[in-house]
């Protein structure tokens, strides 16, 4: 089953996400989203969060897939991400998750770390995919595709294969360091210490 995650962040624009918005089995909103998902046509299969940014409308239509949860310790993101878990889900699509404001950008993506040691997490934005990936992982790609690494282990080295710009045994102590990179061929990987590394690959042909 399809599953995509959709965020109250910027509505995409590109097709890949939107594609995945189509073509899902069931779609979970957080909170708000559930407005933009019904402006363009689709119907959400979950409403999740504290429910403060839902129209009456929204309320109305939906009320009978409406989850509340008003944990203040943690977003509305992770609530939907803990109730795809506590349904045996296994795999998601996050999307709209970034594009508005910087701060929830940055917390969501640093979330897919944890995220990951749950269930298979992609978060699609208007450019690129974030992924999270385990040491050695082969990472399909294109030529020149452009790639960009993020360890959440300052102390950490990773070495790459298959980069333009190698990375031998390097620690990414600042979160510019790994960017900018891109795919030599048709496939890399990176080696690295039982950390956390996030990687954003551009869309081929962007």
């Amino acid at each position: 089953m399809k599953t995509v995650i959709l965020a109250n962040g910027k509505y995409p624009v590109h097709e890949v996400p939107l594609r995945h918005l189509r073509e899902a089995h069931l779609i979970i909103c957080c909170d708000g989203a559930a407005k933009k998902l019904a402006a363009h046509g689709l119907e959400p299969g979950a409403i999740i969060g504290d429910l403060d940014s839902v129209p009456p409308s929204i309320r109305k239509k939906y009320h009978k897939i409406m989850i509340a949860d008003t944990d203040q310790d943690t977003n509305d993101l992770t609530k939907a991400v803990n109730w795809c878990v506590s349904k045996g889900i296994r795999e998601v699509a996050i999307v709209g998750a970034t594009g508005l404001r910087e701060d929830h950008t940055l917390g969501n993506i640093s979330l897919l770390a944890d995220y990951s040691s749950m269930l298979k997490v992609t978060m699609l934005t208007d450019t690129g995919s974030f992924i999270v990936i385990d040491p050695g992982t082969i990472v399909t790609s294109v030529p020149g595709q452009q790639v960009s690494v993020f360890s959440l282990d300052p102390a950490m080295g990773i070495t790459s294969s298959g980069l333009r710009y190698p990375l031998n045994n390097l620690r990414l102590h600042s979160w510019w360091r790994g960017t900018l990179n891109e795919a030599a061929g048709d496939h890399f990987s990176l080696e690295f210490e039982n950390g956390r590394v996030i990687i954003f690959m551009e869309y081929p042909g962007a």
